[in-house]
């Protein structure tokens, strides 16, 4: 295995160093579960990827979020720049499950939109845990969904090498099998072509394809080429493919599944019959009818993953095989790869629902003949059966929660920033008269030329609020879930430059904002009792102002909640800690400096679609002067803009929403 390597331009710093030592020393003594609390901006991620580097262990990175997880990834992938770091998300732009609704006897069939990029990326990450083991995957909670066994995934492979003789339409036949498509016109990701003695494969979860050339039946030459280009990037010995799709089966096992699914047919329509249910009991015999003749065909079906427990063997309520499964285990069955969970706090409750919900919505389609029972067995796993598969694991967070606090052998704190920055200063002030007193400190503030963020519990608050403030001639913006989500980026770099002083949210400036530049957070009703007053929330928010040197958190209030005293003792104790640090250190802590991405200024060459295309490319394959084509180039860049807003990459889409308008205003001359 080749040995996991962080490259980083500093080493650790703070208290990093010690929550690497222990955290690594609990690891390799087998404690199944530790915590690292990190505050934020403690460089908790460089905390992982040092224990990775210190173990030498494959390692299972969830987070539960797409953002989060594309974040995790960019880093990853810059520290570990020798070893193979992969991406497991969600690849739907677009989901729309599979659903019926008695209530209004609608059935809503499943629609989606499958993002070509990010399924090459999950494939990639199959692919790497079936050939190497200096692995890191992260992923979303995507991966406790079902795939096809990785005996199976292992099974299903074409092998060739150099000076072979092979049967050439065996192997054409081969691929077919493993999902791949023949195009001899176009050769695109998950397709070969045959021209001649020579075949051409494009892998499904590669960027470059295979040249094969072959004297008859004998492999002469296997290259790697640029499948755009068509530059020869690399002579190869031996080549071998994976499946295209993740759920693939042998076309024997395929057959032995059929006479599974008819006898669960009859039994079913007979049942349906029984009860009285005459029209679920024919709708699902022409259904399953229809597909089983599809799989007998074809070898697939539309929602053949619905028919994923007998074709796997499995028995009725075994849990399916996910990602987790494809990692090492030990010559004993145990797991032997590290787990961390991100914002645990978020991520293990996110995990724990996933099964309810999902059993509740195909029950329904089930009970009315739209699915048989073995559909239920396509499912994500339940909560524990999720944690029987983890190895030692690391719950990482500002704030974990009770369960992995309770059950981990130790919890390491994580406070001293490498930049030396404290916590926030705290106080409490009563809410009578917290207008006048949020004026004056947001006064203070701008002749500083720093920010101010406000907090308030309701929409209609906040609305009320920035026109009050603007009235009193502050320059002030508001934002909640009903600002559109490319203006709520544009709002925040407007905060960031100056072009205005204060900002009225509510929790959606809790987690995932970095913004420098705020210096003041006044949070209203914060003794109030719920969600966005919580202990969590309250630390979250407070966390908000630690990247300013001059931060300051003030809490309006007329009595002290629990939450409230918590989390001010907590942020306290932290303070205190880190200031004695930076005494002994002798540091003077300094403001975070970062670069505003200026994305009002829109240069075309700089906005990549999320192929990798920029848009100046896109719009050379199309005469814009053409109405047809111009049209066509419209379509293709939205296409490109919803892409980009469901990743939440709302600078992206910005960029492409502003090109979009500047195309069409040039069809109006």
């Amino acid at each position: 295995m080749r040995a996991f390597e962080v490259v980083a331009p500093y080493a650790p710093a703070g208290d990093q160093g010690e929550a690497i030592d222990v955290l690594s020393a609990g690891i390799r003594a087998g404690d199944r579960y530790q915590v690292l609390q990190g505050v934020t901006g403690s460089g908790k991620t460089f905390t992982m990827a040092k224990i990775i580097e210190a173990v030498q262990t494959p390692a299972l990175v969830i987070s539960h979020n797409k953002t989060l997880a594309a974040q995790l990834y960019r880093e990853f992938k810059s520290f570990f720049p020798h070893n193979a770091v992969s991406y497991f998300v969600s690849y739907y732009d677009y989901y729309q499950p599979e659903a019926y609704v008695a209530a209004r006897d609608l059935y809503i069939e499943k629609d989606a939109s499958i993002n070509d990029e990010i399924e090459r990326m999950r494939l990639a990450a199959t692919m790497s845990l079936m050939e190497r083991e200096d692995v890191i995957i992260v992923a979303t909670v995507s991966c406790i969904y079902g795939l096809a066994t990785p005996e199976t995934y292992r099974e299903m492979t074409a092998l060739f090498a150099r000076g072979d003789y092979i049967d050439v339409d065996a192997l054409v036949r081969r691929l077919v099998e493993l999902q791949y498509e023949r195009n001899d016109a176009v050769l695109e990701r998950g397709r070969f072509r045959r021209r001649g003695d020579t075949l051409e494969i494009f892998p499904a979860y590669l960027e470059d394809a295979y040249r094969v050339d072959l004297d008859w039946n004998r492999v002469e030459r296997i290259r790697r080429f640029n499948p755009v280009s068509g530059v020869i990037l690399e002579e190869l010995d031996r080549a071998i493919i994976y499946p295209a799709k993740q759920f693939v089966m042998p076309r024997d096992r395929v057959r032995r599944a059929l006479d599974r699914i008819r006898a669960e047919l009859a039994e079913r329509y007979e049942f349906l019959r029984a009860a009285g249910k005459n029209l679920e009991a024919e709708r699902l015999k022409t259904r399953v009818e229809y597909d089983i003749e599809m799989l007998s065909e074809m070898g697939s079906c539309p929602g053949v993953e619905n028919y994923s427990a007998p074709l796997s063997g499995r028995n009725p309520g075994d849990p399916p095989d996910t990602l987790i499964d494809y990692f090492p285990k030990n010559p004993d069955g145990t797991p032997r790869h590290l787990t961390f969970v991100d914002e645990s706090h978020v991520t293990l409750p996110q995990i724990g629902a996933m099964y309810a919900g999902d059993r509740s919505r195909k029950s329904a389609l089930v009970d009315y003949g739209f699915r048989l029972p073995c559909a239920l067995d396509n499912r994500p796993l339940r909560y524990d059966e999720f944690v029987e598969r983890l190895g030692e694991t690391v719950f990482v967070s500002a704030t974990p929660g009770k369960t992995e606090v309770e059950q981990s052998a130790r919890v390491v704190e994580q406070i001293i920033r490498p930049t030396g920055l404290p916590d926030p200063e705290i106080e409490v002030r009563p809410s009578d008269g917290q207008m006048e007193d949020i004026y004056a400190e947001v006064r203070k503030r701008i002749a500083e030329g720093e920010r101010s963020l406000i907090l308030t519990l309701t929409k209609k608050m906040a609305e009320d609020l920035s026109d009050y403030l603007s009235g009193l001639g502050l320059k002030v913006r508001y934002i909640h879930s009903e600002v559109e989500t490319i203006e709520r980026v544009e709002i925040l770099t407007k905060l960031r430059t100056g072009e205005f002083d204060i900002l009225v949210g509510i929790n959606l400036l809790r987690e995932g904002i970095d913004l420098p530049e705020v210096s003041f957070i006044a949070i209203l009703d914060a003794d109030k009792i719920g969600f966005l007053r919580s202990l969590t929330s309250l630390v979250q928010i407070i966390g908000r102002a630690a990247r300013n040197a001059a931060g300051k958190v003030i809490m309006y209030a007329d009595k002290m909640s629990d939450a409230m005293r918590d989390a001010i003792a907590e942020t306290e104790r932290r303070r205190n800690l880190q200031l004695a640090y930076n005494r002994e250190h002798g540091i003077t802590p300094a403001t975070v400096k970062k670069a505003v991405a200026d994305i009002l200024i829109r240069r075309g060459e700089e906005a990549v679609s999320s192929t990798g295309t920029s848009i100046e490319v896109l719009k050379k394959s199309y005469n814009i002067l053409v109405p047809a084509q111009r049209k066509q180039l419209v379509r293709a860049l939205e296409n490109e803009m919803l892409e980009h807003a469901k990743n939440l990459e709302f600078e992206e889409a910005a960029v492409i929403r502003d090109e979009i308008e500047r195309i069409r205003e040039l069809g109006k001359k």
